[in-house]
């Protein structure tokens, strides 16, 4: 029978969605390294049920010949190990007419809510298929099927599982021979579709997730102490961190909560040594009290959240950017300190590093905001360029005066000294001080003090890393973190339909950078303000801080859903034809 030639496609969305031990995780993961190894891009993050460990769950890659940094509009090709509990996250694997679902129709149906009109469905009897193999398991059948449809070479998909089972040999030839029976059964697919994958482009790249991005921009910074308590979605970052540490002479410490953890992080650091700590929301309201601390105390010390769906315990496996307002306002009392946010997983390496470099110049907490869909999302990304930061921390050296811990200096920063050293000790602790650091309740101390450690980061030039700036036209779109990808994708293809728009991705939430922000965006009418929380946090927070002549709209949504790139379009075609 003749079929119509398939056209190739610049990018292709896939989920692979089982029970729990299916193995989606492995074969997506396994496919996105294949991928990478035959000259593609890409990206995987995951999601699942509420329960973090077991139950359904699902692989969501992205795969192109150029680079992407966020899922598109809707999944391409849906494999279906089995049925089970897909209805709980259906409305995260959107399909469409033109649509490949592929699961055995002997264990049941895809949920209603995944109905796609047009959507086409192909037996795929991967339990089956599995059982003709000694060993065989159907998730490697279906990476196979996958592969086949994006004309994946053997060679690149052997190696990736060559790779995935270097430390269980026994696993590879049972995988090798499921992947085969995989393609075999792909060569079934009739019609014309949406695949296989364009040309691929090779070079140098990386494939890493948001998380262990922002542990090597923290180790490149310096931090030689790291303190933690699990914590989904920020675990995989003290788990990378745990060894490489060990390999360049630092120290990584499970504590046995979050707030043991910042307070091992502030001892550290006070000892001269730069330190860090990973949380997630719980965990940052948890330390809180102990960076107005560090504020107070003048000691530097850098906290990624990697932020999930809130309040409360609120969803850990979903990821949304509602920590905005703890960050920027959560400590008591007037306590100057700084928040960045990296805008894709690439990018946390770069922010992260910064976040340290400024907190170690000028003596205070950074707070790095990443977000569930970075920190676990694993992408293929061009090496990073070398970027080499300023930023050291004084300290103190004994010159037979009286030392002055807190002194007013121009900069705001004065000398820190290490603990124990011969004329140069001094109180550190919450309660206000004088420039001895003795101390104080009186109101020429606190004011002197207030302003010393607010302007120490007003007066400072922050560079051209404050925010990520493309394009000209009168609409902007502004936003931060993780909707950065899908607004750059629908900027782009506004772009082809004749309609010229700007974008500014925020890195630097605070201190606001009013005068920067106001530059950026001269020339605007209109600024539509993308975010990822139900309240429209990042909203509020720059009518607030900042003053517009152009007219603000918000498009804000809370998780789990992320903001798409067709969202966001619609969003500005609406808006453009007022």
């Amino acid at each position: 029978m003749m079929t119509a030639a398939r056209p190739t496609l610049s990018s292709v969305s896939i989920a692979i969605t089982g029970s729990g031990g299916s193995g989606v995780m492995t074969a997506g993961e396994i496919l996105l390294e294949a991928a990478a190894l035959a000259g593609f891009y890409g990206l995987m993050g995951r999601t699942s049920g509420p329960q973090i460990r077991g139950g359904e769950a699902a692989a969501l890659l992205r795969l192109s010949d150029a680079p992407v940094e966020g899922y598109g509009d809707g999944f391409d090709l849906l494999i279906a190990v089995d049925w089970a509990g897909l209805e709980r996250f259906a409305a995260e694997i959107p399909l469409a007419a033109q649509s490949l679902i592929a699961g055995d129709s002997s264990l049941g149906e895809p949920p209603q809510s995944m109905a796609a009109p047009g959507a086409r469905r192909f037996d795929l009897p991967l339990k089956a298929i599995a059982k003709t193999i000694p060993a065989g398991r159907p998730n490697m059948v279906a990476l196979g099927f996958a592969a086949a449809l994006l004309g994946l070479a053997d060679g690149a998909l052997e190696a990736a599982a060559r790779r995935s089972f270097a430390a269980e040999s026994d696993r590879l030839a049972p995988s090798v021979a499921a992947i085969a029976a995989g393609r075999l059964a792909a060569a079934a697919v009739e019609g014309p579709w949406k695949l296989p994958l364009a040309t691929p482009r090779f070079g140098e790249r990386w494939l890493l997730t948001g998380n262990e991005a922002a542990g090597f921009g923290a180790l490149k910074g310096g931090v030689r102490f790291v303190a933690g308590y699990p914590i989904t979605p920020a675990t995989e970052m003290l788990e990378w961190m745990s060894p490489a540490i060990a390999e360049i002479g630092g120290t990584l410490m499970q504590a046995e909560d979050e707030l043991a953890a910042i307070n091992m992080a502030i001892g550290a650091s006070y000892g001269g040594v730069p330190a860090l700590a990973a949380t997630s929301g719980p965990g940052f309201s948890l330390m809180t009290e102990s960076l107005g601390l560090a504020v107070a105390a003048e000691v530097p010390v850098v906290v990624v959240d990697v932020m999930r769906s809130g309040p409360s315990t609120g969803i850990p496996t979903k990821s949304e950017q509602a920590d905005l307002n703890i960050a920027l306002y959560g400590l008591h009392g007037d306590a100057p300190h700084i928040v960045v946010a990296p805008n894709s997983v690439a990018d946390c390496l770069l922010t992260t590093e910064w976040a340290v470099k400024l907190a170690e110049a000028l003596q205070v907490p950074a707070v790095v905001l990443c977000d569930q869909l970075m920190g676990q999302t694993r992408m293929v990304v061009e090496r990073p360029p070398e970027t080499t930061f300023a930023g050291e921390r004084r300290f103190a050296s004994a010159n037979g005066e009286a030392y002055r811990r807190y002194a007013l200096t121009p900069s705001g920063v004065s000398p820190m000294a290490i603990p124990g050293m011969p004329g140069l000790m001094y109180t550190a602790d919450g309660l206000e001080h004088s420039e001895r650091g003795t101390p104080s309740s009186q109101a020429k101390d606190h004011a002197a003090q207030l302003d010393k450690r607010q302007n120490k980061i007003e007066s400072v030039d922050f560079g051209p890393h404050w925010a990520m700036i493309e394009g000209e036209g009168e609409i902007a779109v502004l936003t931060w973190g993780s909707c950065t990808a899908p607004a750059r994708e629908a900027i782009a293809r506004a772009k082809s339909l004749g309609l010229a728009v700007k974008l500014v991705s925020l890195r630097l939430m605070s201190p606001a950078p009013r005068e920067r922000l106001a530059a950026a965006l001269a020339g605007t009418r209109r600024v539509l303000v993308v975010e990822q929380t139900h309240s429209g946090q990042f909203a509020r927070y720059l009518r607030a801080e900042h003053a517009f002549d152009a007219e603000l709209r918000s498009l804000s949504r809370p998780g789990p859903l992320p903001l798409r790139p067709g969202d966001i379009l619609d969003a500005l075609m609406r808006w453009s034809r007022r």
